[in-house]
Order: structure tokens, then sequence, then C-alpha cells
């Protein structure tokens, strides 16, 4: 079949299997196709046949992809109609081209380094009295996310507002002929993606491609590389193009602008403009100064009016938060705003992150959708219910009006105080509950309402940058090896339900937990990944087979034990079930070798004993056989390393001779795998590198930072020279000083080693030395150099003072102190822009 006949224009596009539920409505799945894509770290073509279960019947599929064992299985897929091409994200990006060609409006199209998402946001809140506005959901910006947020265009629509960015050489085209712009904004250049480019030249060129055909170009001139590859590359493609710059330096420009205190002058084509802008830090400044520019090119309002817009202008939160709640619930913060792309985004993280079971959605009228009423919110109504919400609370008078498309039971209130006023919170309990508004609606009450209220120290988790991590080292092993992730010890004190929950949403093949009551608690909050505890013991037997637990296996003594009380339960359970069917398969074990770090594990020439005890007892089936690297971390142990990888194949080579099969093999750790790729073998196990500590040092700046332990200043003092600060009078001041107390001590995880100027915080841009010993709920900081006032957020440890330091500050390692923190300390866990 040929995309024309299917007329794939039409079809609700899917990308990724997780956008559908368990089981896809009538509408999903007749107006649906899903576009099977070979990425970097998934191919879409192994989840054809997990779709066709759900529903979906229109695929396409990629030549490469369609191996013999492939073909056979489309075959059983009879009432599925397949489109066969060379590349599903070619044709994807080639569908929405050809869509925006059918629309003549205007169209701004942005890229640069940073402060995309945020321009894009503040434009479409300042425009939107003017426009009805199309753009890219969060930061849809890659090379499939610009054609999925222009697909979104259709005939109501008078503006689109969408971001492009790249990594690499090459990659603008595409999305050049997708956005099309007619209006560009380039908003500045800076580090991000430098590894992809031979200089920052070359990048700033390949991102101008974006605006080849735009009419009008605005960006700040300022940036002198910017404008001298504008002018020598686009005036030579483009000679009608009109460049409006602007400059806060007084570098030649067509907008000159000065800015003090929040009073900012602008002078240009449009005469001379006195602004009150509402936020003035530097970053937010060049961004309202790209918007400012861009609305005065448009032209649609005075300068009072401007000025009216910039009043109700508020921040902008990118990411989407997941939060502690009351009644045992869990928070999902979406407040900012509400669009369908957005909702559908939104969603999908709620199922990706659902722990408690019993869905919930608090959502406000959509506004600005461009949609006719009834086709939105039927359309809205078909997301909830494909999602599987159990309960639906609709806030807004448009909503209220439609609530014929929703399920009966759904609860409809015309205001957020209404909603405030009448709802009792107690009928929310042991739920997940996403809570996403339009601004106008300040949902963020709500969430101020059904967060759970703790004290002011929090661990925040950042889960963009957990999957970041977690693709840097699948490249590193490569599609054909295995990982198991370590979740152990509260997933290294970021949470471990929270952080298995998004590693089960990226498949990974295996869980290890420390304890068996671990892997009980991951199994309670619906994970269903294979999980590997490392340390059973006999009492725990019963648990392991109920929850479907696999033990790793270290010593004659355990092998036997376990071996024996699998028979009796084996027994037991065929005797009660009578049945011949009551046969169980084999348990898997996971046989651990001491190959030099002699903690736990069998030696070598304890392996023929081993051998020929499982020889004789069927019920139980080496599924993995692994072993560890001492000195993985450090060069020095090298030779160590080699020797050990040496005895563990000879070791595997005897298990598989003597069991006539071969079990999944592993022996690198995080380190290991960055020092020794090549011993990758058949599965690795990813541990501190997930969590944002790359510990061989051979490249420590490809993993992110994961979390960022914040607290807040509760006081703030002036203390004279030569009095005493905290117990045992061990912080004597040589000077006068301001002193803040932080909401935090050695009972949150701050460790008293860090006490008396070992250790700092970074309060508003300074490095503040601790003064004084570490209380248990309290530390005292020396602000005397820093912009500091009561109530204001200190960073512990994150990008600015990352962990490795405050580690070797006290002679410990990155381990101890994420372990450290306290279970006590709230975890805020959050995805960025997309």
């Amino acid at each position: 079949m040929t995309t024309q006949e299917l007329q794939l224009d039409k079809f609700r596009w899917i990308t990724d299997s997780r956008q559908v539920g368990e089981q896809a409505t009538t509408t999903q799945s007749g107006e649906s196709v899903f576009f099977a894509i070979q990425g970097e770290h998934h191919d879409g073509h192994n989840f054809i046949g997990e779709l066709y279960q759900k529903g979906i019947r229109f695929f396409v599929v990629e030549r490469s992809a369609l191996m013999p064992d492939l073909r056979a299985e489309l075959i059983d897929y009879a009432d599925a109609q397949f489109v066969e091409v060379d590349s599903s994200l070619q044709l994807v990006q080639t569908l929405a081209a050809e869509h925006r060609r059918q629309f003549r409006i205007p169209v701004v199209g942005i890229t640069g380094s940073n402060g995309k998402t945020i321009v894009k946001e503040w434009l479409a809140q300042l425009l939107a009295d003017d426009f009805v506005i199309a753009k890219s959901p969060k930061s849809y910006n890659s090379q499939l996310g610009v054609p999925l947020s222009v697909h979104q265009l259709n005939a109501s629509h008078t503006l689109g507002i969408f971001e492009a960015g790249i990594s690499r050489p090459h990659e603008m085209q595409a999305l050049e002929a997708i956005i099309r712009s007619t209006i560009g904004i380039f908003t500045n250049i800076g580090t991000a993606h430098d590894e992809g480019f031979r200089t920052r030249k070359q990048k700033i060129a390949e991102k101008l491609r974006l605006f080849i055909h735009a009419e009008t170009l605005i960006y700040c001139a300022d940036y002198a590389d910017i404008d001298e590859e504008a002018n020598l590359l686009l005036k030579a493609v483009n000679t009608d193009m009109r460049f409006v710059t602007w400059s806060m330096t007084g570098r030649e420009a067509v907008c000159q602008a000065t800015l003090e205190q929040d009073r900012l002058t602008l002078s240009g084509p449009f005469g001379t403009v006195l602004l009150t802008i509402p936020f003035t830090d530097p970053a937010s400044v060049e961004n309202l100064m790209h918007c400012i520019v861009a609305m005065l090119t448009l032209r649609v309002l005075d300068a009072d009016a401007l000025q009216s817009r910039l009043n109700r202008l508020r921040p902008v939160s990118m990411r989407l938060e997941l939060k502690e709640g009351i009644n045992n619930c869990v928070l999902i913060d979406d407040s900012y705003n509400n669009d369908v792309a957005g909702l559908q985004l939104a969603l999908s993280f709620l199922n990706q992150q659902s722990t408690r079971g019993r869905r919930v959605v608090i959502l406000s009228d959509v506004l600005q959708s461009g949609q006719p009423e009834s086709e939105l919110y039927e359309q809205v109504a078909n997301l909830i219910r494909a999602n599987r919400v159990e309960q639906f609370i609709g806030i807004g008078p448009v909503l209220t009006q439609n609530r014929r498309f929703f399920a009966d039971g759904s609860i409809f209130f015309p205001t957020t105080d209404a909603f405030l006023t009448e709802f009792s919170v107690r009928e929310l309990r042991d739920s997940d509950i996403l809570v996403k508004g339009a601004r106008p609606f300040s949902f963020e009450r709500i969430v101020n309402r059904l967060q759970r209220k703790v004290h002011g120290t929090l661990l925040e988790i950042n889960l963009d940058a957990l999957t970041h991590n977690l693709n840097y080292y699948r490249e590193k092993v490569g599609a054909n090896t295995k990982i198991m992730v370590m979740v152990k010890a509260f997933a290294y004190g970021s949470g471990s339900a929270e952080v298995a929950q998004l590693l089960q949403f990226h498949r990974v093949d295996y869980l290890a937990v420390a304890y068996a009551d671990e892997g009980v608690s991951l199994r309670q909050h619906g994970i269903d990944l294979p999980i590997m505890v490392m340390n059973p013991a006999p009492e725990t037997f019963a648990t392991l087979l109920e929850y479907s637990l696999e033990p790793e296996i270290y010593s004659i003594r355990l092998l036997k034990e376990w071996s024996s009380f699998v028979a009796k339960h084996t027994e037991a359970e065929t005797v009660a079930l009578s049945s011949r069917s009551a046969q169980r398969k084999p348990c898997p074990i996971h046989l651990k070798i001491d190959t030099g770090m002699h903690r736990l594990g069998f030696l070598e020439d304890e392996l023929p004993v081993v051998i020929e005890y499982l020889k004789s007892y069927s019920n139980l089936r080496v599924e993995t056989v692994f072993s560890h690297l001492v000195g993985a971390d450090e060069a020095q142990f090298n030779s160590f390393s080699q020797q050990q990888f040496k005895t563990f194949l000879r070791a595997t080579a005897a298990l598989e001779a003597g069991l006539g099969y071969r079990p999944t093999r592993h022996l690198l750790n995080s380190a290991g795998i960055v020092r020794f790729p090549e011993y990758r073998l058949d599965m690795v196990r990813l541990g501190i590198g997930l969590y944002g500590v790359e510990s061989s040092q051979l490249d420590k700046e490809a993993v992110r930072p994961v979390g960022t332990l914040h607290t807040v200043i509760s006081q703030i003092k002036a203390v004279p020279a030569g009095e005493s600060v905290g117990y045992s009078r061990r912080g004597v001041l040589d000077h006068d000083a301001r002193i803040a107390t932080l909401a935090i001590g050695y009972a949150d995880g701050f460790d008293r080693r860090l006490g008396n100027g070992v250790g700092h915080v970074w309060i508003n841009g300074v490095r503040c030395p601790t003064v004084g010993n570490v209380c248990m709920d309290m530390t005292m900081v020396d602000v005397t150099q820093a912009p500091a006032a009561e109530g204001d957020d200190v960073i512990v440890f994150g990008d600015e003072l990352r962990i490795t330091e405050l580690a070797r500050q006290i002679g410990t390692i990155p381990y101890e102190l994420l372990t450290g923190v306290s279970e006590r300390v709230k975890r805020v866990f959050f995805k960025e822009g997309n």
C-alpha cells in the first residue's frame, strides 16, 4: 500500500508505542497510524505486535527492518495495513512539510543555544489576544518533535510559533522545510552541542539555515559571530530579508536598548518605547528583548498595550514535577499551560509514573486551541478515556458546558475558586493526580492545597538527566548488550519506585536490589521487570517466590537452602492443585563468581560441585552468571581487572559446558562500562553512573547530575568578630559576619564532617562556607559575601556544587553522600521541557 492510498495526513500519528493505552479506543485505533522508527536506543518495529493487540491497524515500516522473521510475523496480522518506506522519520518530515504548505499564515521559527522554549511560550502569552496560535508543545524541537508540532496546524490557526534545535550538521535542512518561517528569531549562541560541530561558526551557520526563506530575522547584534554569519550567509541566499537587530551594548543595530533596574528604554524604527519589565536577570532580559522586538515588528499593538501585556506575563515552568501529596497521593504538577499536545505528553507521564493505581486528572479549559469547541472536548474526553483515568475533574466554564463528552462520575467546577471552596480533598486518596491547567486558572493554588507539607529541604531528581545518562551507557555497550540497573538503597537515595518506573518505561532488561523488601516495594508499585535480589536470606524465601524475585546465589550453603525450599514449595503446590499442569518453570537464579573481590561468590575451584548439584536439580535455572571488577574506576588496577576478566571467562565457559546452556554473563559496573567496553559480554550493571557520577573519570562530563539538594535560609543574624557559632564553640569568627542558619542537618544527610569551613553551599551565585559544627537539623554558614535574605534557596549539591567535590572534601565517595540523604527529605521528580 502507498502513502497516497492510506492518506496518512488525516490520521492521528503515533511514534511511540507507549502513547497508546492498554486497549485503544475505537477512535484511537481506527484513526491512528504507527510510524515504526529505528532510533538510537529503540526500534519501533519491536512493538508492532503490542500495538496490534491494542487495536492499531495502520503501520508505516522501514524496509531495512523487514527481516524474514518480522515479515512472517506481519503476515499474521491479516486485517492490518502496512506501508513500506526507506525511512519512517523522513516520511513524517515530508508529510509535515506538505501539511505546512497548506497554510498562508505568519510563522515564527525560533532557534539558538538557549531560551528557545521560554521565548516561544512568552511570545505566545503576549500574542494570545491577537492570534489563534499553534506552537510546539513544551520543547518539541527535534527531528521528530518539529514535524509532530507543525502537524497540529489547522484552518483556524492564524499564527504558528515553532522552535527547532539541532545537534549536528545537515539536520536543519529538513526542519526548515517543515517550519518555513516567515519571521525568525535566533536567541543566542553558547556551548550546547559544540561537540557535534567543527567550530562555533559552523554551528551558527547550520542554525541559520532555518531562516533561508524568512522575510524577517530578529537577533541580538551583541553576539558578533551571529551578526557576522547572518550577514555573510543569509543575505547571499535571500537578498530581500529584513534584519531587525538589537543591542544593549551600543553595537550597531536597528534597535538600541538600555536597562536601569527594571526600566527598559528601546529605540528603533517604531520610535522610542519606555517599558517596565517583570524580570531582570540577564537570561530573562535577553528572552524578553526578543519577544518585545518581535511584538513591535509585528505591529499588532502600541506601547501602552505592550506594557499591559508585560504586566501580566508570568514565569514559565518548563517541567513536569512529581511531588508527594496528601492522603498517600502522588502529584504531577503541570500547572503552567494547557493544550491538547501538552495534555498527551502529561498523560503519558502519568502512565509512566503511576504508582498508586488510581488515576485522577484535574484539568482546566483548553485556551486558544483553534478547534471547534465540541470537536476539541470530544478529543480531550477520548484522551482521558484512553489513558484509563478513573476520576476526571474539569475546571472552567467551557469544560463545564461540554461535560456530555466525559464519563459518568466526572466532576465539573466553573472556576478554580469554586473547586477550592466546594471540593473536599479528603476524597482524593491513594491516587496519582495530574494537575494541568492554563495559566489564567492559577492551578498552583490547587497544587499547594494537595501537596504534602514538609520542611524546606528537598532533593530534586531530574528524570531527563537520568534518561540522558541511561542512553549514554546504552550507546557505550550497543544495542546487543542488555542492561541491569541497580536501584538498591532507595535508588542511591533518588527514590526507588519513581526511578524504577522511568527505567521500566525505557525498557531496561533487569533491576537489582539489595534485599527482598526492596523488591516487594517495587512490585507493589507496579514494576514487572525481572528483579535480582543480591542478599537473599532463608526467612525471605517465601517472599521471593510470591513476588517473582530472583535470588543471587553466592555459596553452596545458600544454593542448597534455596533449592530445598523451591522443591518443597513446588511439591506442596502440586498436591494442592492436583493437576499435571501444576509443573512450575525452573526458578531463575543468578550465580555470583568471586574473581578477586573476595566479598561474596563462588571461587573458580568450587564450580565443579556447583555444576553437579545444578544438574541434579531441574527446579533451578541459572539465568545469569556475574562477577564484580575490584578497581574499574582506577587505571592503576587495569592489569588486575584484565586478570579478573580472564578468570570470569574460564568460569563461565566451565558452567556452560557443564550445564549445557549459556547463562547471560555480566561483569562490568558503571566505571567498567567506560574503561573496558570490550568486556561488555551479554549484559552490564549500571549503578552510580545512572545517578550522575562517572566514577572512572575518563568521560566525566558525559553524564549529567541527577540530584540537586536544596534547603532554605531560616534566619540571618549579624555576629561580631570574636563570637562563636554552634555547639562546643567551634566556630570562632575572625571578622564581623552575617551568619545564616539553614534548615538542614546531619539527620537530613548533611555530613558532620562538612562543618567548620570544610564544606560550602551555594547561595545566589556565591560559595558560602560552613561555620561551627553541623547540628542534627540545622547548619550555619557565613553569608557575609553573599546577597542573601531569609527564605532564600540554598543549593547543597547540584550543577553549581558537584557532589564529587563535596565527597572529596571529607575523604569519602559520592555513593555515601547520595545514599545518606534522609528519607525525611522530600523528593521532587521533574521532567524538563519535553
